[in-house]
This record gives structure tokens, sequence and C-alpha cells, in this order.
């Protein structure tokens, strides 16, 4: 299946840091190659693990199935926090003190590797520090942040304090806790130059490459797209969600869409902040500065995020940007104009923190890193220690936090929640199609149709042409439903998500939506290619 939108971005609105920076293009793999280290994904996690091994002198070779930062990473608000979004005292409640403790630690010192990196190989990519507040709505008990005070100075962040409110001006926030330190970016900028520096020190880059399968062992091989294979010492999997792994991990976290809005204000109009505050759905807040200093056309960029939901579940895209433009409109009158809209996928962990390490069920020289839980971007900087210190053979003291093989008991709950959640998205299976025929899908929309005894996803162009796949997703079988703001299919069970016409963009599912049956009901059938024996078979590049 070929497709005009899937290897682009992983969505349709696109986010002020792909239009604000120039990515370097890399080749895709055209042959066998033998190296020390494969990673699987090219956002922060994978080329942050990149950078640290070539510079630990290890072969490393990365493969992305579309451009770099292509996935989720360039989808964020790009905040750098320790200022965790599941509170200090639910995960001293999950993780005891010690786990709290190492949680602000790990992430305290992702901030820092990145302001390392960052000024070692003098890359200009708007690194500055801010302080963060987390502040509660208007007549709302100051409960929360009176506990979450008390347990960031037991996990030993004691610099966290109270401010008689966040420095905001056009809004009273009331009493707000302060998060010195923390730090912002333009995550693209950072990257392309990281990229640039693995592949100047030796790391190879393959980008448009789609890795099919992935075995571990000695060594370990990942086959990708067209039969070329990448054999190496150890694989990691850095693509938000893993692709190697079916079950297990699915079980253990859950995907949500998140929405986010940059709205046009006066340059120094609003302080540079982060800004959090503690309803459910939450709001988050940072200023992006536009145009050179001192140029006369410079001006800021508010961006606003939240309103997230269940992804796959809610089809209301234009609702969630209408009620985070009312919010920010509300707080802040400079505003002068929306200039962005977009939204990206966040992995809710059960018990609040992500998924680093040995791959559950897997040989041990397989790696994951998965459950940004909000904050994927110092999350994917903590994947690239863990990781790179496993298969350095050095001692990691966050590695047994982050296991994804470790089990919480008092997230049990949890647990069972987002699993139930799961099992009655099945009943699409049985109900009847949104329409009977595809001429009443509007042009530039999906929709799902009955076809027999199965369900046909159908996307209706802006010429007029429909576009049918098969509406089951590859996973564990869920049927998909439209999402009319990134124009893709989303699987409402573990958040795999397809373009318009059927092509894979995030996991679990590893494989584009099925072909449609014809009129008759049956699928249509494609022989597989026979491997012809009489012709030598080529050998692995050792790179």
């Amino acid at each position: 299946m070929t497709s005009p939108l899937s290897a682009g971005t992983s969505g349709r609105m696109q986010p002020i840091w792909l239009t604000t920076a120039e990515l370097p293009k890399f080749p895709h793999l055209t042959r066998n190659l033998d190296t020390d280290v494969c990673i699987v994904g090219a956002g922060i996690a994978g080329l942050t693990t990149a950078y640290l091994l070539v510079r630990a002198g290890r072969r490393v070779v990365v493969l992305e199935d579309g451009d770099i930062c292509s996935g989720e990473t360039g989808r964020t608000s790009a905040h750098l926090s320790n200022a965790l979004d599941d509170r200090y005292f639910e995960l001293e409640h999950l993780h005891g003190l010690d786990g709290a403790r190492l949680a602000a630690e790990s992430h305290t010192a992702a901030i820092d590797l990145i302001e390392d990196i960052v000024a070692k190989e003098a890359i200009d990519c708007e690194f500055e520090r801010v302080d963060g507040y987390l502040f509660i709505p208007p007549g709302e008990s100051l409960e929360i942040l009176e506990r979450e005070i008390s347990a960031t100075h037991r996990a030993g962040l004691t610099g966290v304090r109270w401010v008689p409110r966040a420095p905001l001006g056009t809004f009273e926030t009331g009493r707000a806790l302060c998060f010195p330190r923390q730090a912002q970016f333009h995550p693209i900028k950072y990257l392309a130059r990281l990229a640039q520096i693995i592949t100047d020190a030796g790391g190879q880059i393959f980008c448009r490459t789609h890795a099919e399968d992935v075995h571990g062992g000695s060594p370990a091989r990942v086959l990708a797209k067209g039969g070329h294979v990448v054999t190496a010492g150890s694989v990691i999997i850095a693509t938000n969600t893993p692709i190697n792994d079916r079950v297990v991990i699915h079980t253990k976290q859950a995907a949500y869409r998140s929405y986010v809005i940059g709205a046009r204000v006066p340059a120094g109009s609003i302080p540079k902040a982060l800004l959090w505050d503690t309803p459910d759905p939450y709001h988050y807040v940072r200023v992006k500065t536009m145009g050179g200093p001192g140029s006369e056309a410079s001006y800021d960029v508010l961006i606003v995020g939240g309103e997230d939901h269940k992804t796959g579940q809610k089809d209301d895209a234009e609702m969630r940007y209408r009620l985070l433009e009312m919010w920010a409109m509300e707080r802040y009158p400079m505003i002068e104009r929306i200039e962005f809209r977009w939204s990206g996928q966040i992995m809710e962990p059960v018990d609040c923190l992500a998924f680093i390490g040995h791959n559950p069920w897997d040989d041990e020289n397989v790696y994951i890193c998965t459950g940004d839980s909000g904050n994927g971007l110092t999350h994917g900087t903590i994947a690239a220690m863990i990781n790179s210190d496993l298969i350095l053979g050095r001692d990691n003291p966050w590695s047994k936090l982050y296991d994804p093989r470790r089990r919480s008991l008092k997230s049990a709950g949890d647990f069972a929640k987002e699993n139930l959640n799961v099992l009655p998205q099945y009943a699409d299976w049985l109900t009847p199609g949104e329409v009977k025929e595809p001429s009443r899908i509007p042009r530039g929309s999906g929709m799902v149709l009955r076809k027999g005894l199965t369900k046909v996803a159908v996307f209706c162009d802006d010429k007029g042409a429909c576009h049918e796949c098969s509406a089951v997703c590859p996973h564990l079988g869920c049927i998909v439903s439209w999402n009319s703001g990134e124009k893709t299919w989303d699987c409402p069970c573990h958040g795999s998500r397809f373009d318009a016409y059927g092509a894979v963009i995030n996991g679990p599912a590893n494989s584009n939506l099925g072909s449609a049956p014809d009129a008759s009901g049956r699928f249509p059938t494609v022989a597989s290619p026979k491997r012809d024996a009489s012709k030598p078979q080529p050998k692995p590049v050792r790179t």
C-alpha cells in the first residue's frame, strides 16, 4: 500500500516545531548491515541513545519509519520538567519514598544532560532555564498543593516553594508552587543537530525504513521492509510504544490524545515560565519567541495544551481546540490570533512511570522505552541513559525503578480499569456502519461501513474519490475510528494509528490496515515473493 501521507509526520496538523526548523535528510536502508546496536525509532529516545553510544565508541544503526522526529517527539509542547504530571505524593504511594526520590533525581538529571549536550556541542536550540508553577482552579482547596510540596521535599526537591501567585499578570492564580530551574527548548533544532553529530561520529541513520520484525538472540536481527536485515549485539525499540511486544506492555499503559494551540501575542507580554493546573483534563502552558533577538518582526507564541482523551474513543477535535482557545483567551487578553493547532499521543502507564530496559518475555539484548506519562522529553532522555548503561555494562541507579518487568500491586485498580475499558471497544464488531454507502461520506472525511461480516474504513478525499481498507486493527483486532482533527484512523483499544489511506503511523500495530473485501465479500490475495535459491544472498556489511 502506498500512501502520500504516511512518511511525513504522525498527523495532518503541523506543530510549531516542524514549521520553524529544518531537518536533515537521511537515506533509506538498501543493504544488510552488521552493527553493535540497532535502534528502531529516531525521536528523542532513539537519537539521544545513539548519541551516548557513539560517544562511547559503539557502532550504531538507527532505523526510522518516516523522517527523524516525524513521530511524537515533534508534537510535544517541549517542557523539560521534574514536576511530574502524576504528582509526587502518588509516586510515593505507588513506588515508596525511594522510588519518588529516584524519579525526581532522574528527571532532574535528564534536564541537566540536555543542558550539558547543548553546551558541549554548541547546539542552537533555544534552550533556557525557566521556573515552573503548579496552581489550582479558582475557588478550589489548596490540599493537592499542600500534599505535593511535602512529597517533593521528601523526594529531594527541596527548592520547591510556595509563592503568592504564578507570575502571569493577566489573571490571578492564587497561591501556587514554584518548581525552580525547569527548562524549555526547541526539540527539533536540538535533535536535528544531534542527528548530524551522530553520523559525523560514524553512526548511521536510515529513514523511510520500516522495521517489520525484531528477533533477539545472538546476534539480534531487525528485518526491514524490502528484505534487508540489520544484525546487532543489541536492539532498542524506541517507537513511542513498542512494536515488537504484542500484549504485555500494552496491558500496562493506555494511549491518550492531547491537544495544543499556539497563539500569537506581543513580544514580552507574557513572562517565560512553565505552567500547569490541576483539573482533569489539565492544562499546560509555555511561551516561544519567534524572530531574532531585537527584530522588529519578533513576537511570541503562547503554547497551551490539554483536553486529553483516550485515543480513538472521541472524535471531537474541533471542540477540544475551541475549549483550549476559550481557556487561553479568558486568561490572556493580549492574544492576537491562533496560529497553530496540533495534537500528540501520550502513553499513560498504570503506575505513572515509564517502562525502560529489557523487554519482558524477550531475549536480554532487546530493550524498550515507552510510557512517557506526559513527560516524554525527560522520560526519553532517561531512557537513553538507562539503556545505554545497560548495553555498556554499567550500573544505573534508576534501572530497577523503570524496569518494564516490574509489578506494582498498588496500581492493580488502575490496571483493571484500563483493561476493562478495552473490552467494550470490541462491541463495534456488532454495530452497523456509520453510513450505508461511501457516497454519503463528506469529502475530506472518513467513516466506517459494514461490508458483510466485517467493517471497512473508507476515506473520501478532497476530489471525491473513496479509498477503502479494512477497519480491523492488525494489532489485536479492534475496529478503528476516524480522527477528523489529524485525518487518521485511530484504534480505541491500544492506540495504534493509521493515516487516511491505512498506512501505519503509530504502534503497537506494525503493519498497515488490510485490504477491504470486494463486492462479493472476498478478500484479495497477494502471492508471497519466493526466494530464488540459485541467486547468492547478500551478506551483512559490517559498520
